[in-house]
């Protein structure tokens, strides 16, 4: 080869390299605070404690752009990897103008049982929002798992609440996560009844609902009814008029067999019939605006089949385009 050919050679595959493997600029800014060295009691057991983790956040603002939106995750800082959830659509959101936040208060695992967790999150997106000049326009909320629980919490909470600051919502992401906490405990109570698995999750749930909402579902139905965002039990269904003017896109992955397999789950024991019901009763409530998005085995090439790994299986690119619509409606 001739070295004009040559030359021609690597510079076609140097703008191959260029164009397919583009990453949009983006600028990350981190604000955590001091941890403070004290643990929570998550079980009666002598051990049965978790140390405290670090609250604050992440913001990632895309460089050269507007930004027109912010996507927010509410995050643990610590025991998953910071922001793991997050980081997945940080390039997709750039290339769109949207900053993503993700944010995370001291208690491990945070339910948001407490007023105290709540305001502590609100502070610190508040904080964000003054201090980076983020438009409050246009707001995402994300997530599987607690991360999309904490979401649902949190927007009842402030809408609750007299706040000088408050969110201009559009839409909400939830992904395969639990809205019926009197469902969770019943699940959780035939594992433990059952003794075919690993038992860790299910008794730390269960002594952390039967411990903050001061009772089971049979001596407290109410407090259950209230802390869920949807209970297919709650006859009045009081928390879904809190979320029927949202654009709602949500992600389940049954994985029916799967879980028969493995753990030997009942249809009970599955977050989907939660978010199927929610999405009833929002439209019987009025909304026009949501979308119920069903992955099957064979969508993804993941052996292991739970919260993350749903989130982790949606296409990032497909969901971006889904927000920005719903900012043009």
């Amino acid at each position: 080869m001739n070295n004009n050919k040559t030359f021609k050679f690597f510079f076609i595959l140097t703008l191959f390299t260029f164009f397919g493997n583009k990453s949009y600029s983006q600028k990350l800014e981190t604000n955590y605070r001091q941890l403070k060295n004290d643990s929570l009691r998550i079980g009666t057991g002598e051990n049965d404690f978790l140390p405290f983790i670090r609250s604050g956040y992440t913001l990632m603002i895309p460089k050269d752009k507007i930004v027109k939106g912010v996507l927010i995750f509410l995050e643990d800082s610590g025991y998953d990897k910071r922001n793991k959830s997050a980081k997945q659509i940080y390039n997709q959101a750039s290339k769109k103008g949207f900053a993503v936040l993700s944010v995370s208060t001291e208690i491990p695992f945070d339910f948001y049982f407490s007023k105290t967790s709540i305001l502590s999150t609100h502070k610190l997106i508040h904080e964000a929002f003054t201090k980076y000049n983020l438009p409050n326009k246009n707001i995402f909320f994300l997530g599987a798992s607690l991360v999309g629980h904490r979401a649902m919490r949190y927007i009842k909470f402030m809408k609750a609440g007299n706040y000088e600051f408050q969110l201009n919502i559009e839409g909400i992401v939830i992904c395969n996560f639990t809205l019926d906490w009197t469902r969770k405990w019943y699940q959780h109570k035939r594992e433990i009844r059952i003794n075919r698995n690993n038992l860790w999750e299910a008794k730390f749930i269960n002594f952390m609902l039967e411990t903050y909402l001061k009772g089971t579902p049979k001596t407290k139905p109410d407090n259950y009814h209230n802390f869920s965002p949807y209970s297919y039990y709650d006859e009045k269904n009081r928390n879904i008029k809190i979320y029927k003017n949202y654009a709602v896109r949500a992600y389940i992955e049954p994985a029916i067999k799967y879980r028969l397999t493995n753990y030997l789950k009942t249809l009970y024991e599955n977050n989907s019939i939660d978010i199927v019901g929610f999405l009833a009763e929002l439209e019987l409530a009025g909304n026009e605006n949501t979308e119920l998005i069903v992955f099957q085995p064979e969508d993804s090439s993941l052996e292991k089949k739970n919260t993350q790994t749903t989130w982790n299986t949606i296409n990032k690119d497909e969901l971006m385009d889904w927000i920005q619509k719903q900012t043009e409606k």
